[in-house]
């Protein structure tokens, strides 16, 4: 089988874009606070990822002082946030690396069991011609692409934005599932980053990405995945951010 996801590194900006997310992720893994204190800033990198990801797919980012949060898109990316760290992050990789579509599962029924009224649609995918196949294959790729990390990462979001395989929260799913190739494949072993924040500050061109993605065309797929790593090289700007502060 071809690796399906090798011919995109030649399109236009997209190998030194990867390469620059590379870089920027490397360094801030290097950063003073990061070397043993990593654990504290990515919880609050998985924060602010969960709160950008809400809000992206249209949902609160207030946190109240007492914990509880009534929005339930945002209730939904804080669970899918606390299992994109520490020990549950671990387990769900050790899942994504056997078995995507279990992970994919795994993110919809936190993302969204406070959206369905049938609690047996959580964690299936639409009963919609192609929707199964197109995971199948999605799955496939993940696990058989020598892609770049960044490369692979921006097809998975683009593929689950375009496809909205689950019917709600595809979105907040989408971004926790390109979060988990980035740590599985060692891009971003501790899951620092936050490309969250990028696109959520420019949600209008994250759309229209997306939307460049789901053409199918070379120049909306290579837009889309320069757009990606661009967040991913942003997002270790927030993560340095962070850092800096721990460190005081």
């Amino acid at each position: 089988m071809s690796d399906v996801l090798q011919p995109l590194v030649e399109l236009p900006g997209v190998g030194d874009a990867a390469v620059k997310a590379r870089d920027a992720l490397a360094e801030v893994h290097r950063h003073r606070a990061n070397r043993r204190g990593w654990p504290t800033t990515a919880a609050e990198a998985a924060v602010r990822a969960a709160r950008s990801s809400a809000a992206l797919e249209g949902g609160s980012t207030d946190i109240p002082a007492d914990g509880q949060v009534e929005d339930p898109i945002l209730a939904g990316a804080l669970r899918v946030g606390q299992a994109l760290d520490g020990e549950a992050l671990q387990n769900l990789v050790r899942v994504w690396q056997r078995a995507p579509l279990q992970a994919l599962a795994r993110l919809h029924l936190l993302a969204a069991s406070d959206l369905v009224a049938d609690p047996q649609e959580l964690g299936r995918p639409r009963s919609v011609p192609g929707v199964a196949e197109r995971l199948d294959l999605l799955a496939q790729t993940v696990l058989g692409s020598k892609a770049p990390a960044p490369v692979v990462a921006a097809v998975v979001h683009g593929e689950l934005l375009s496809l909205r395989p689950f019917g709600s929260a595809d979105g907040i799913v989408a971004r926790a599932a390109s979060r988990l190739v980035t740590v599985a494949s060692g891009l971003d072993p501790h899951s620092l980053g936050v490309p969250e924040v990028f696109w959520l500050r420019r949600a209008q061109a994250y759309a229209d990405a997306a939307a460049g993605f789901g053409s199918g065309t070379a120049a909306g797929v290579g837009g889309w995945v320069v757009f990606c790593c661009g967040a991913l090289e942003d997002g270790a700007r927030e993560a340095k951010s962070i850092a800096d502060s721990a460190t005081g």
